[in-house]
């Protein structure tokens, strides 16, 4: 009987999880499939499959349009971003949860805080901040921005995963003549691996995938992100569907390769950070 519950279950979830699976990829699959067919085939039947394989839609991508230097642009951002994030937010998270006291409790209070505070409410103050230092509509802008969007989150994540990294490793280090530095660079950053491996990848999807920000900071002389190039193609009376499925697909590609090699370190993160949480 309990066989018999433990395989109707399975199946179940089998079901269920191949029903989700439809959900997230066939509007991937459709932007593939849409990104070889013509404004007209799409216009007159959506759901069909393209009968050739065209390419001018590409060739009209590359050539006709900005969207290589769009793509340029959302790489910079995107690298420029991740690598800072790495850099500053494990330091701030190791300071605070190694030394602690009633000025670093605070700080922690702070980044906790600042995860509870929308967008809206300092939208306009940050965008005259952002001129008041003289970067507005540069790219510049969007990367201090995501940077310290991520911090709050970034803070608590490895504050928790910091907590388990054993102190007695610190201590043989510091015997040995290691530095603060040097003790959180070569023995526990590389205990945080899966940690890393999940901000990476979340915001690297949060970054590349906005749009927003970058319409709303960068200006026409910088040139835009891929998302904000590629809606550029939507006009309110004619549209260039096939390129922006074109642009679409092209867009997909690069986030989907760094999943892809990241994919097991993120799993563990997501998996520890549960545990821990």
């Amino acid at each position: 009987m309990k066989r018999k519950k433990q395989r109707i279950g399975s199946v179940v979830n089998t079901i269920i999880t191949a029903m989700l699976a439809f959900l997230f990829l066939f509007p991937v699959f459709y932007a593939f499939m849409s990104s070889f067919k013509t404004n007209g085939e799409i216009l007159k039947s959506p759901m069909a499959l393209p009968s050739s394989l065209n390419w001018d839609n590409f060739t009209y991508l590359f050539q006709e349009t900005n969207f290589i230097q769009a793509m340029k642009n959302s790489i910079i951002i995107t690298v420029v971003s991740i690598v800072l994030i790495i850099l500053i937010i494990p330091m701030a998270a190791y300071g605070i949860e190694r030394k602690r006291s009633k000025a670093t409790n605070l700080i922690y209070s702070l980044f906790i805080a600042g995860m509870m505070i929308p967008f809206q409410v300092y939208m306009v103050p940050l965008f005259k901040e952002l001129k008041t230092f003289g970067i507005f509509g540069t790219m510049a802008a969007p990367v201090v921005i995501y940077i310290a969007s991520t911090a709050s989150f970034g803070v608590l994540l490895y504050c928790s995963f910091i907590r388990g990294v054993p102190k007695e490793l610190e201590e043989s280090a510091a015997i040995d003549g290691y530095g603060k530095m040097r003790i959180f660079w070569k023995i526990v950053f590389p205990l945080l691996k899966p940690c890393t491996s999940s901000m990476i990848i979340i915001n690297s999807l949060s970054i590349w995938n906005d749009y927003l920000m970058p319409s709303l900071v960068l200006s026409s002389e910088t040139g835009s992100t891929i998302n904000v190039e590629i809606f550029s193609f939507v006009d309110q009376y004619t549209s260039r569907w096939d390129v922006v499925f074109s642009g679409t697909t092209c867009a997909i590609i690069p986030i989907l390769i760094v999943f892809i090699c990241l994919q097991k370190h993120f799993i563990k993160g997501i998996a520890a950070g549960a545990i821990k949480g």
